[in-house]
């Protein structure tokens, strides 16, 4: 039997407030294979962001198992990478220097690592701005770095925490075929937290699809190759309008117009 590379056996996470413990995640069941693209959806305080939290190693205090080919996480590893909403990159540091700060313990010579940073520039489409600072960049470009930094160590799981949720409208949708071609390249397993519908059901292979208070996975769903392939197929649509409803979003029948 296929040992799943990621595995989340009733997962549950408690905090503490005002001296009473809060449960915000209760009993995660779910497995990832190696080379999926998983998104979560949910509503705000689902726990979407701690979940990413628990599978990065750096909260140890949960309940149930999360494994990694079938041994438990206990704590973070270069194996794992994450980017978030902010790019989070040194103001005072070049795109390049940024990049190459993810290689400190990394062990490779001089010129493997500057090797490393350039390739992944060129990847991300940011090779002729390797000596330029954050402040002189878009913040598309600067999350295209934080991606690069993200991978240069070339991790096994890649953590996406709302990393595309403060750019503009076209630029988002931009990075999303980014994202995807970027990942595909290197062979990464992806799980991303996102809020926006349409870019989970255009970039997972399966939707994890949260319910708050605490969390709980509310459905799985898989994805068909043409939604992923077409933001316009009806498979897109029906896919989308599926999720939202999950989420107690009801949209206008086709064919009608919303009052």
């Amino acid at each position: 039997m296929t040992i799943p590379a990621l595995r989340l056996n009733r997962l549950s996470k408690s905090f503490t407030v005002d001296g009473a413990p809060v449960e915000v995640l209760s009993d995660i069941d779910l497995t990832v294979a190696p080379g999926e693209f998983i998104t979560i959806v949910g509503a705000s305080g689902c726990g979407k962001s701690t979940l990413l939290r628990l599978i990065l190693g750096l909260d140890r205090d949960f309940e149930g198992t999360l494994e990694i080919d079938g041994q438990p996480v206990k704590g973070p590893g270069l194996d794992r990478s994450i980017v978030f909403q902010e790019h989070r990159l040194l103001p005072w540091l070049t795109t390049e220097r940024n990049v190459a700060a993810a290689l400190l313990r990394s062990g490779l010579s001089r010129a493997d690592k500057d090797r490393t940073v350039r390739e992944h520039l060129d990847l991300v489409g940011l090779g002729d701005f390797a000596q330029a600072y954050p402040a002189q960049l878009s913040g598309g470009m600067s999350q295209r770095v934080a991606i690069a930094r993200a991978l240069v160590n070339r991790p096994r799981f890649l953590l996406l925490d709302e990393p595309l949720g403060a750019l503009d409208a076209l630029t988002r949708l931009r990075l999303q075929d980014e994202l995807k071609r970027i990942v595909a390249h290197e062979k990464a397993t992806a799980i991303l937290v996102t809020h926006d519908v349409d870019e989970a059901v255009y970039l997972g292979h399966r939707i994890v699809v949260l319910h708050p208070r605490p969390g709980r996975i509310a459905e799985v769903v898989e994805v068909p190759a043409a939604a992923r392939a077409d933001r316009s197929s009806p498979e897109f649509v029906t896919l989308r309008d599926h999720v939202l409803a999950q989420l107690g979003v009801q949209t206008p029948a086709r064919g009608k117009v919303a009052a």
